[in-house]
């Protein structure tokens, strides 16, 4: 299976990465930076770019049906409500929404001809209310209404589409606005149950389930994997 995985140099699509590639399946990444050692094609390009992400998915689509796509990439800029920049708003939306819907777009002839497709967007926990998080959980609302409306209009064709909402992870996006020792990040503790961060291999883990065979009878589903938290949201 080829499946794409933006925002793949580092983090969740990274780890993501490995894992496909350990089960021998093909990644293909796509983001600003190519690591040394991706386990796959990788295709350099900055995503905030129409012109520039469109060029690589045309290379990439060029040279063989897409048969899993992971809509991974995403920026947060954290602001509580009066002090929101407008123009991070713009910027937020651009890069975790925008993209998600170009680079879908890209590759959906690939699985329509095929018959077969697995779309998975990942998501976020804030999207239940997480305060700071008005850009940021906006465009991560965006995407997971996107996922209900695509499974719907896709299932007939045999392609599935889901989410994954990560809760707190160790990840560089996650350390940007929340350092360790802080009080931000002992503020994230107390919301969880398990009472730790989640590893991006357990991210991974509920992705690759998502793009396998056996889940041919899930979509249109959001699998919340943050230890928890989404009960205290609740």
């Amino acid at each position: 299976m080829r499946v794409l995985i933006t925002g793949a140099s580092k983090g969740i699509g990274r780890t993501l990465a490995d894992r496909l590639a350990a089960e021998g399946h093909h990644p293909i990444g796509l983001a600003r930076t190519a690591p040394p050692d991706f386990p796959g094609d990788f295709h350099v390009a900055d995503l905030a770019d129409v012109d520039a992400t469109a060029a690589a998915l045309d290379e990439i689509v060029a040279a063989g049906a897409v048969d899993g796509l992971v809509n991974n990439v995403g920026t947060a800029k954290l602001a509580p409500l009066g002090s929101v920049d407008l123009d991070d708003v713009a910027r937020t939306y651009d890069l975790n929404f925008r993209t998600a819907v170009q680079v879908t777009q890209a590759v959906l002839p690939g699985m329509l001809a095929a018959g077969r497709g697995r779309i998975v967007n990942v998501t976020s926990l804030v999207t239940l209310g997480t305060p700071h998080r008005t850009s940021y959980g906006g465009s991560k609302a965006a995407l997971e209404a996107a996922t209900g409306i695509w499974a719907g209009e896709l299932a007939a064709r045999g392609i599935t589409v889901n989410a994954v909402a990560p809760g707190p992870t160790e990840t560089e996006l996650f350390r940007k606005g929340t350092p360790a020792g802080s009080e931000r990040e002992a503020w994230f503790l107390d919301q969880l149950p398990v009472g730790r961060l989640g590893r991006p291999a357990e991210i991974a883990h509920a992705i690759c389930f998502l793009l396998s065979e056996d889940a041919g009878f899930i979509t249109g589903q959001v699998l919340r994997v943050d230890g928890g938290a989404s009960i205290a949201a609740a």
